[in-house]
């Protein structure tokens, strides 16, 4: 006699599509997932849909704000919800949480799951980087902000750092508020707490990144969640001259790009071969001859071809450079980009240039130092050989089996 087949656990993932990276994350690590043993459900704003793979999982549509009203709250420092998103959210989320039933929830900067997810009773897991977690060791660099162009940095962090602890803090009122409406907990006035708040708080980094006080038990380092769209390659890729170094340039779906024409221009001048990836962000005529554009390249496979990567300072693009053991040059605007490059620049794989500072010709002198400077590229391939123990797709997959486990035991 056969026994019943075990039915598939429900797994449905939250991507808050303000950037293509928290959809990027969930995408990658869905995709680790076993189909035969798992249901998955995937909601995320429509807005990334070209990158969605067809069939794969069940889609629900669930509104976002603004990739630009989110970069906008960003460089002026506001917070990013107010309590009426948070409340939209809430309703949404619930909404898609009733119609998969799901066993387990992950979500990738969706705050609202904080409430959502507690109140349909469901585990829920939160996709972070460890800088910002309550553990986390570090200082906070001022973001670009009219106190450093008026005051210059020296003074301008000091009163950065005098104020900081009021910012954050009203950019934890609206989910405070949300929370208590619904009668749960509030989480305090510390950012991070607002930013990582979970039942299961998953690190897209490596241990000794950054230093941290002792991990507790529901968190778990999962290592770079790398992935790369599924674009075609250009039809110069094949043909890309290998006499000069090669430098690949992407601002990602965040970085700062009015600047740009004239950084790529800076950057021609140099004995390099530069390849772009404009993320269908800016357009730009008259190539020089040294210059191949395209809006989206494979990230992986243009790490891997470049001695050097520029690029706007977040963990997605630093880590596949790390990962191909590539150095950085991080172009930095807000705190998120600061932080992370902070780290790298600490490890020795890469230079953090503030985007205030970044004009053409000090990137291009910053390019031409790094790319002259061996122990950039010896400390990048020290931090991607640590990259490459830790596949957070096989980590994600293990750690989920586990979680399922326990709970089946009861330990």
């Amino acid at each position: 006699m056969t026994r019943p087949e075990e039915p598939k656990r429900r797994i449905l993932f939250f991507a808050e599509a303000v950037t293509l990276a928290h959809v990027a994350r969930p995408l990658a690590l869905a995709g680790a997932l076993d189909a035969t043993r798992y249901r998955l459900g995937f909601a995320c704003d429509s807005r990334y849909d070209m990158f969605l793979p067809p069939a794969s999982f069940e889609r629900f549509p669930v509104h976002s704000v603004s990739s630009h009203q989110f970069i906008e709250a960003l460089a002026r420092g506001r917070p990013v919800y107010d309590a009426s998103a948070l409340r939209q959210y809430v309703k949404d989320d619930l909404a898609v949480i009733e119609r998969f039933g799901p066993e387990l929830i992950v979500g990738d900067f969706r705050l609202s799951l904080a409430v959502s997810a507690r109140l349909a009773r469901i585990p829920y897991a939160a996709i972070a980087n460890v800088y910002w977690s309550p553990i986390a060791i570090q200082a906070f660099p001022i973001p670009e902000h009219a106190l450093v162009r008026l005051f210059g940095l020296k003074l301008a962090q000091r009163l950065f750092d005098g104020v900081r602890p009021a910012i954050f803090a009203s950019h934890t009122f609206p989910l405070n508020k949300i929370l208590k409406e619904f009668g749960l907990p509030t989480l305090g006035f510390d950012l991070r707490r607002t930013y990582t708040e979970a039942d299961h708080l998953l690190y897209a980094d490596v241990p000794g990144f950054i230093e941290t006080r002792t991990l507790p038990v529901h968190h778990h380092y999962l290592g770079p969640v790398l992935w790369s769209p599924q674009a075609a390659k250009p039809a110069w890729w094949d043909q890309l001259p290998d006499d000069k170094p090669i430098v690949y340039l992407t601002p990602g779906s965040s970085g700062e790009t009015g600047s740009l024409p004239g950084i790529i221009r800076g950057l021609s001048r140099l004995p390099i071969n530069l390849l772009v990836a404009t993320a269908g962000r800016f357009e730009m005529g008259g190539l020089p001859g040294n210059v191949f554009l395209s809006d989206y390249l494979p990230g992986e496979d243009a790490a891997r071809r470049a001695q050097l990567v520029v690029c706007n300072g977040g963990s997605p693009a630093t880590q596949q450079a790390l990962a191909a053991g590539a150095p950085v040059l991080g172009i930095c605007t807000n705190l998120d980009q600061h932080l992370n490059m902070q780290a790298v620049q600490a490890h020795g794989a890469g230079r953090l240039l503030r985007a205030g500072f970044a004009s053409p010709g000090a990137v291009a002198e910053a390019v031409d130092d790094m790319l002259r400077d061996p122990v950039y590229k010896q400390q990048a391939m020290r931090l991607g050989s640590l990259y490459r123990q830790y596949n957070a797709q096989d980590r994600f997959a293990a750690w989920v089996e586990n979680l399922f486990k326990m709970n089946r035991d009861g330990t």
